[in-house]
Formats: structure tokens, C-alpha cells, sequence
């Protein structure tokens, strides 16, 4: 009789074990289930958010093109490899800009070749030459815009064929940089391109 209670002790031990177990089953997979949901809703909720974010429109203000005087291929493509650099810089309110930081120091490993660049009233040949041309244009474009605080600008050392006296912009890495600062109403964007008779800037306000 007392070996009966004994079995019969047992099987109820065994069925509670049973029992509990499934029981904490059932709740970890309805933890599990609502997390997912909850990672679910959050993700779409972040979607939507982000559906929502409209594009800046994009407003031409001011453009400005230069001829240019020579066919030179090694300083084509000099002006091409400066104006692709240069293209889509978006200048944000009340920053400053750089040519020089923009652009960086003409090598041979981004592909510049030498031609003709201006250095003490001579015309020698130099990596890089006909960025000068490309920022002369880029000056020319943005002394148009209201707002726009040029800090610094340099001029060649005699006059060059593109632009009248005065109006020029020349650099020179670790030298002569041109800059400017956005103190307008809205972020700026330089497009800027060439083909083998023109260098061609835009300038877009971003709103």
C-alpha cells in the first residue's frame, strides 16, 4: 500500500514537471512573438519617417562662363579633372569655402598633367595648369549672389586671356586659395562642367 502511494506521488510530480514546462513555453514564445511585432511596427514606423523627408528644391541663381583660349589637351584635361571635383559642392549657411580644400593639390596620381600656369610673369608649365580657369569662373559666378562674403582672392601676376584685368581668381595649393563664406538664406550647390571652348559654373540655392 505504501509503495502505491509512493507510485502515485511520483506520476503527480511527473505531470506538474510536465505541466510547468509547457507553460514556460507558451510564454517565452509570446514574448518572443510580441518583440517581433514591436521591431515590426518600429521598422515601418522609421520608414514612414523617412518617406516624409522631401528632397531640397534646386534654383539656379547665378551662372558664369569663361572661353577657353587654347586646345591644349594636358590642360583640357586639367579643366576636366578640376570642374568633376568641383561639381555638386553643396556650401551650407555660414560655412566656408575652400578651392583648395575642394579640389586638393594637383599629382600626377589623379591625373594631372602639366601646361601652361602663370608664376612670376612668366608662362611656364606646371601640374595643375588651368585650375586657375576654373576658379576665375567659379569667382565670376558667386560675386553675383547677395550675401556671399569673399575672404579671399587672389590676382595672376600679369593678365590672362579668359578674363578681364582684375577680375581673375588665381590659385595655387598652399599658396593662393579662393574662398568664400555662405552668408545668404539658403545652402548653395556648385555645378560645374566644360567642354573643349568653355568653362561653365551654376550656382543653385537649395530650399
Amino acid at each position: 500500500m505504501k509503495k502505491f502511494y509512493i507510485f502515485i506521488l511520483i506520476l503527480f510530480l511527473i505531470f506538474i514537471g510536465i505541466g510547468f514546462y509547457f507553460y514556460k513555453k507558451n510564454n517565452i514564445n509570446d514574448t518572443y512573438n510580441a518583440q517581433k511585432i514591436s521591431f515590426s511596427q518600429q521598422n515601418i514606423s522609421q520608414s514612414d519617417n523617412s518617406s516624409n523627408i522631401k528632397p531640397k528644391s534646386e534654383t539656379e541663381i547665378s551662372n558664369f562662363s569663361t572661353k577657353i583660349y587654347t586646345k591644349d589637351p594636358d590642360r583640357q584635361n586639367n579643366i576636366t579633372i578640376t570642374c568633376n571635383s568641383l561639381n555638386d559642392t553643396t556650401i551650407y549657411i555660414g560655412n566656408t569655402f575652400s578651392f583648395c580644400d575642394i579640389v586638393g593639390k594637383a599629382t600626377t596620381s589623379k591625373g594631372y598633367k602639366d601646361a601652361d600656369v602663370y608664376q612670376d610673369g612668366k608662362v611656364i608649365q606646371a601640374l595643375g595648369g588651368g585650375n586657375c580657369q576654373v576658379s576665375t569662373t567659379l569667382y565670376n559666378a558667386i560675386i553675383k549672389i547677395q550675401g556671399i562674403n569673399v575672404i579671399e582672392r587672389h590676382s595672376h601676376s600679369n593678365t590672362v586671356p579668359y578674363i578681364d584685368k582684375g577680375q581673375d581668381a588665381a590659385v595655387s595649393y598652399g599658396s593662393f586659395d579662393f574662398k568664400f563664406i555662405n552668408n545668404t538664406n539658403n545652402d548653395l550647390k556648385i555645378k560645374s562642367s566644360n567642354d573643349e571652348n568653355y568653362v561653365n559654373i551654376k550656382i543653385l540655392k537649395l530650399e
